[in-house]
């Protein structure tokens, strides 16, 4: 692990120093070039559709890889079911118990085998989409506003069914009106439920994004710091300060995908354990 990442930074170092010599040669200042290696750009340039620009960006493509590796992993690993598991199967299977066991289970109990399915894959693609901007000319989804907010609003839309399917239309709409307290206050609990609601989702999406892009900033700002002085003297110190953060990095995309997965699981189990 410590070689790959060492070998990953040496890499990132090479590409920042060609991206840095072309963006001194357009004449790029260092806020250009750290946007360009962050932000989404169009790599197959489509038309625009009443107003909808509807270009495959690059953060789109690598979520394509890692929806196809994901498919390709699971389908290849447990094409051929084992009592006791090898190699590839093994490390998924203890992946997903793991989640299973220490996630979902304790959260949802005996609704735990209906929600499974959505939790577990919520995992794996953003662990997988958090990992790949690790990765020498790879792009972080996760990094995306656009990306974490469609998550989260995939978690919002189920726990909202949960709670249809467990207590009825009706029960879910008295979710944001308490029985037993005054009538005018219902003007004002209404209200706060609503955006109470709504906030959870939302900080469940600005946390994943600001945590993704956070690391990789840090990264390209210090290899900024090379070409800013233009003196090999001093490179030996910010890559070394790099090859901690790439360390980090890793460690922070394992957290923020279990972060994003037990909060799931957490605002589902609400849901279903609201009493009326």
């Amino acid at each position: 692990m410590i070689n790959q990442t060492v070998e990953h930074a040496t890499a990132l170092s090479d590409t920042a120093h060609h991206a840095a010599e072309a963006a001194a040669e357009h004449g790029e200042s260092g806020v250009d070039f750290i946007l360009h290696h962050i932000l989404s750009h169009p790599v197959i340039k489509l038309p625009t559709v009443f107003g909808i620009d509807l270009s495959i960006s690059n953060h789109v493509i690598m979520m394509w890889i890692i929806s196809a590796i994901l498919i390709i992993s699971f389908g290849v690993a447990f094409r051929k079911p084992a009592l006791v598991p090898r190699g590839l199967a093994n490390a998924l299977e203890s992946l997903v118990l793991y989640i299973r066991n220490d996630i979902i289970l304790p959260n949802l109990g005996h609704d735990a085998r209906s929600y499974a399915p959505y939790l577990l894959t919520a995992f794996f693609f953003i662990m997988l989409c958090n990992l790949a901007g690790l990765v020498p000319y790879g792009s972080t989804a996760t990094g995306n506003i656009a990306v974490t907010g469609t998550m989260a609003i995939l978690t919002f839309m189920v726990v909202q069914i949960a709670a249809i399917r467990k207590h009825g239309l009706l029960g879910y709409f008295m979710m944001f009106s308490p029985p037993g307290i005054p009538f005018l206050l219902k003007f004002i609990m209404v209200p706060v439920e609503v955006i109470s609601m709504v906030t959870k989702h939302f900080a469940l999406a600005i946390r994943l994004f600001a945590n993704m892009i956070a690391g990789h900033i840090t990264i390209l700002a210090l290899m900024s710091i090379i070409f800013f002085f233009k003196n090999w003297l001093i490179t030996p110190f910010p890559l070394a300060i790099i090859l901690f953060s790439s360390l980090l990095e890793i460690l922070i995309s394992l957290i923020q995908a279990y972060v994003f997965t037990i909060l799931s699981a957490v605002f589902i189990s609400a849901s279903l354990a609201t009493e009326h």
